[in-house]
């Protein structure tokens, strides 16, 4: 059990930063567990990250439930059919291959590169709607192992006039439906992994919850440049974490 509770601290913690929580994870339990699909056991152990956002964020699903945020509730569906349509197929595409990292360099450099343009106020704005088709394809490719989803969602929005806050709230907020659909899928083909995980799934969620409050109390406090710059830089150290664990693989 204990390993399962360790398995579940870690998802809480990486899942919000651009260092891929299913490479740590899914190392973690090989190492532990010495199971055959590890990569499968840390996607369905998003199901507890997944209830930290539908509890954290209650309010605003509230409003996206009531049909008072028409705006949210748009760019959600929007990002949602998008990152199914790219996702599923990739997935059974590029299941095992670690080739996210470099795609995570790529993230970084260009949150480097929004840095700068909201700096210098020369960004100009994108279509929220737009916004929601370019960051629901990035979603639907951090299927691929060791591409962070939170860092791919992150530069999609930095390309947008969002605020920190609002940058970290529907990313986080865009991940449930996509998590729930991989979830049922995971335990469609494996029913038993629910009682194999389940110290694993409330320990993700509590931990969840208190990294993603410290994140969002952070984001209100400092503007879009260090920002954006504080999550560049925590892509190149993902990149680097996920070629490390390619090699363990």
């Amino acid at each position: 059990m204990w390993s399962y509770i360790f398995l579940g601290i870690l998802q809480g913690i990486f899942e919000w930063i651009p260092i891929s929580s299913e490479g740590v994870v899914a190392l973690a339990s090989k190492f532990f567990l010495k199971i055959t699909e590890p990569v499968d056991l840390a996607l369905f152990l998003h199901l507890g990250t997944l209830f930290a956002v539908l509890w954290y964020f209650r309010k605003d699903w509230e409003n996206v439930l009531t049909l008072k945020d028409v705006k949210l509730i748009r760019f959600l569906i929007i990002a949602t059919v998008i990152s199914l349509i790219i996702g599923y197929p990739l997935y059974k595409m590029v299941k095992g291959m670690a080739v996210g990292n470099s795609l995570l360099i790529v993230m970084g450099f260009g949150l480097l590169g929004t840095a700068y343009f909201h700096k210098t106020k020369r960004i100009s704005e994108i279509n929220f709607n737009k916004l929601a088709i370019i960051t629901g394809l990035l979603q639907g490719l951090s299927v691929i192992p060791g591409l962070s989803r939170s860092g791919a969602t992150v530069f999609g929005l930095s390309l947008g006039r969002l605020t920190p806050q609002e940058t970290l709230k529907i990313s986080y907020m865009m991940s449930a439906p996509v998590v729930l659909a991989l979830s049922f899928y995971l335990f469609l083909t494996n029913p038993t992994i629910i009682f194999e995980t389940w110290p694993s799934l409330i320990f993700s969620f509590l931990v969840g919850i208190l990294t993603l409050h410290f994140l969002m109390k952070i984001s209100e406090k400092i503007n879009f440049f260090k920002f954006a710059l504080f999550f560049s830089l925590l892509c190149f150290l993902g990149a680097v974490i996920g070629f490390l664990l390619a090699m363990k693989f």
